[in-house]
């Protein structure tokens, strides 16, 4: 037997004896991802058990050095790992922007203290993370941010204004980009990382049509950030937030994938959808699978260092598309039972406030149109 035989067996034989029976079932909202952070009291024993045995193997990020609270896997083993999960339907153990965006922005750019400091609270689920990107003058056009960081010697005094930063009433902390010299654009921008809890810092949460609220307004009002959380360069965190947005758009295409478990869209099709629906079903899922082929290559090219440098807005473009298309077909399966609001039997209308939330998700990470057009130049070198 191979090493990568030997490793899959035990694996598996790990698995099998170490995710609990309710972490193999369907997500069924975002409220039911687990995302870590100081207060894990809202965590049930399943989800805290499953976490918490991932996160001392360092599987909640596999491929990263185990000095940092990482598994230390290699790609093939990473990709092994995967599939395991895949094959028992293993929810994601840890939903965390500190894994998909901050650490490996902080593995490429961060310091060792950094670096030590806060990827193994990451990879532990101690620490819940949002971004502090876009501002109300500066969503699409992201460096004509104007939240300001004033020199004061052994700190910056920052003030500002953040929106659409997801999930900013429940972090601990902020990776943000703040502006440190206004004479230019994006080389006057820095990045830096602060409490959420520091004087000063407050939010205000944004009410989606979905009647739910995950984004918020942010303000910071004369707040003190250490220099020591400054991450890079002063004045070069344009170069940091590039390659975070890479990341970023990474995470988001993942919604193309869909969640572990059962897939809706087949067991509405088993139960007797209309023919024309079917085929709708039938087509999508081909498209799924094609997205998900695509998504292992991308994966691989990545750890490989081969994946082209935009290559990540084709894969936010495309998932976030799928994405939407599969919430569509839910609805049209479910008829007029699924535009249900309130009762328990709906589960809080959990299926169409899902949906609605989905009409986001060509417009969070850069939008639809703005992916596009990086495409069209960059990958397949079509003229302005």
């Amino acid at each position: 037997m191979s090493d990568l035989e030997t490793f899959r067996a035990d694996t598996r034989a790990w698995l099998e004896a170490n995710c609990p029976p309710e972490m193999r079932e369907p997500v069924r909202s975002d409220k039911d991802a687990v995302w870590g952070g100081r207060d894990q009291s809202m965590l049930s024993p399943a989800q805290k058990a499953w976490m918490d045995k991932m996160g001392a193997r360092g599987w909640t990020v596999p491929d990263w050095p185990k000095e940092y609270g990482g598994g230390g896997l290699s790609p093939a083993e990473s990709k092994i790992l995967r599939e395991e999960m895949q094959r028992i339907r293993a929810r994601n153990p840890l939903n965390s922007f500190g894994i998909s965006m901050l650490g490996p922005a902080l593995l490429k750019y961060g310091t060792e203290v950094q670096k030590r400091e806060h990827l193994p609270k990451i990879a532990r689920g101690e620490i819940r993370w949002c971004q502090g990107y876009s501002e109300p003058g500066a969503g699409s056009d992201l460096a004509g941010l104007q939240t300001s960081a004033e020199d004061k010697g052994d700190y910056y005094l920052v003030n500002g204004q953040k929106v659409w930063t997801s999930y900013a009433d429940q972090a601990d902390w902020i990776f943000c980009l703040v502006r440190t010299d206004k004479s230019v654009k994006q080389a006057g921008i820095s990045f830096v990382l602060f409490d959420m809890a520091s004087e000063g810092v407050s939010t205000k949460p944004i009410l989606l049509i979905s009647g739910y609220s995950p984004f918020c307004e942010t303000f910071f009002d004369n707040v003190k950030v250490p220099k020591q959380n400054l991450v890079h360069e002063e004045n070069k965190g344009w170069d940091v937030a590039k390659y975070l947005l890479g990341h970023e758009r990474e995470m988001i295409s993942g919604m193309g994938l869909g969640a572990a478990g059962g897939n809706p869209l087949v067991e509405a099709a088993k139960k007797g959808a209309d023919t024309i629906l079917r085929g709708q079903i039938a087509l999508f899922e081909i498209r799924a699978k094609a997205f998900n082929a695509m998504s292992e290559k991308f994966i691989d090219d990545l750890k490989g260092g081969k994946a082209h440098p935009a290559q990540p807005s084709m894969m936010k473009y495309y998932g976030t598309e799928l994405n939407k298309s599969r919430h569509e077909l839910m609805m049209a399966a479910g008829g007029s039972d699924a535009l249900e609001w309130e009762s328990e039997r709906s589960n809080k209308g959990s299926g169409p406030r899902a949906w609605l939330r989905t009409k986001a998700n060509s417009i969070e990470g850069g939008t639809s149109e703005v992916q596009l057009n990086i495409i069209s130049k960059r990958i397949l070198e079509l003229p302005s």
